[in-house]
């Protein structure tokens, strides 16, 4: 049996973790990147076998599957997740892949209002169609993902559309380790969901107070709309995961 296996968005946050530990336990690693650049060369440094291609490109995602035996999926915060979840369960029901670890996120389900909500849900369904067992991570909040909001640290305000709801954030670098434990044994795992969260829940005005504790400085929190994050958002940079996760 293959001991090889494909990992999606291998030069994100949670893929490149994940082709780390692989190598790490020995396996062979395809790391499926969109470029090559200095990320995926490090990634080939460490012993990953790299093809380049798009999640949009059937052929080029069959090809990549090719003689695989787990793999991990994960799609861009952009338009196309169904589509890219067709290919990739098509590919790997061709390819005779014995495993599955789809990336959703916590919010994924069928009475979703928010669309892409709702399409991380039917992604999921998706993958189980295909008849090729697959586990289904939903993860919370990235704590990465406050690296994102760097310039409103700096003004002392940290200002998102969130109200007063709680969340646990995981690190990327933990979500990958479940990914490559799934991958490595999958048998029990298969069909099954999977909440990631992290060990302590935190309001956004405690998540501020955390990180301004972490900076040496009052970090307060503002609740505002979309609209004005949007505008917010082209004065001080990124606020948003805009890449793979």
């Amino acid at each position: 049996m293959s001991n090889q296996y494909l990992i999606s968005g291998a030069t994100g946050a949670t893929g490149s973790k994940t082709v780390e530990f692989l190598l790490e336990a020995g396996t062979k690693v395809r790391a499926y990147v969109h470029r090559q650049d200095e990320r995926s060369a490090a990634l080939s440094a460490l012993g990953a076998e790299l093809v380049t291609g798009d999640l949009l490109d059937f052929e080029a995602v069959r090809r990549a599957m090719e003689g695989v035996k787990g793999a991990y999926f994960v799609y861009p915060i952009k338009p196309g997740i169904l589509q890219a979840t067709a290919y990739f369960a098509q590919a790997a029901k061709e390819a005779a892949v014995s495993a599955i670890v789809n990336m959703s996120q916590i919010s994924a389900r069928r009475e979703a209002k928010s669309h892409a909500a709702q399409d991380h849900w039917i992604s999921e369904q998706v993958l189980n169609w295909s008849g090729v067992p697959t586990t289904h991570l939903r993860p919370t909040l990235f704590a990465e993902w406050a690296l994102y909001w760097t310039g409103q640290i700096k003004t002392g305000i940290l200002r998102l559309p969130f109200g007063t709801g709680r969340h646990a954030p995981i690190a990327a670098e933990d979500q990958a380790r479940v990914i490559a434990k799934i991958l490595l044994n999958p048998g029990e795992h298969k069909g099954k969901v999977y909440p990631l969260y992290g060990e302590k829940e935190y309001t956004f005005a405690e998540i501020a107070a955390e990180i301004g504790k972490v900076v040496g400085k009052p970090v307060a929190y503002e609740q505002i709309d979309a609209w004005e994050l949007k505008k917010l958002s082209g004065k001080t940079g990124r606020t948003a995961p805009s890449d793979t996760m």
